[in-house]
């Protein structure tokens, strides 16, 4: 019997490689591990605690209620949607790509995500996009231009000010000052 685990603050490939190995070394049958998400063979039914505190020691999270679930299957979508965006150059919105991936409509999507983060689902792609500029800013191969066209911004000074915003620091003050801690994408709210 295939069962999927839903797993908090697994943002990164490595997120999946521990989560595999946790799972693995904790005895269950990984069939598939993806952000947010594991497949395993076996009982519905089994104790969960023993692995639970095997993925906290690790910094995750097993979420239990149905809505965190799909909070973090929102959290985990709108990472592939922010990385489609700079692949595909394909313009789709937000509420058609989580609509068609999660398979529900958005308006249940935004309700849920908003009642469990305290914020909307605009807002927290707003602040993983800036997060994006922050990390293309300090690899400094990238002009400003190239940054807002890669990250689909309709101008520059879209991105300046949707960045100023959010930061409270202008871009050429965070270029200035290279120690500003960037956010990890699993404390965002």
């Amino acid at each position: 019997m295939e069962h999927r685990l839903y797993i908090k603050n697994m943002v990164c490939p490595r997120c999946i490689a521990t989560v595999t190995e946790v799972l693995s070394q904790q005895g269950w049958a990984v069939q598939e591990v993806k952000l947010g998400e594991a497949v395993i063979a076996g009982d519905q039914e089994a104790d969960t605690s023993v692995l639970s505190e095997a993925l906290q020691a690790h910094g995750f999270e097993l979420l239990q209620e149905k809505d965190e679930q799909l909070t973090e299957l929102i959290k985990t979508t709108l990472l592939e949607y922010q990385r489609h965006l700079e692949e595909e150059y394909q313009p789709i919105t937000t509420s058609v790509y989580l609509a068609e991936k999660l398979g529900m409509s958005y308006q249940h999507l935004s309700k849920v995500f908003s009642q469990h983060t305290g914020t909307t689902i605009e807002k927290y792609l707003i602040r993983l996009k800036i997060e994006r500029v922050k990390e293309l800013i300090s690899y400094g191969e990238l002009t400003l231009s190239e940054i807002a066209f890669k990250l689909q911004y309709s101008s520059v000074q879209h991105l300046s000010n949707q960045f100023k915003k959010v930061t409270g620091l202008s871009v050429t003050d965070y270029k200035k000052n290279p120690s500003i801690d960037r956010t990890a994408l699993d404390n965002l709210a």
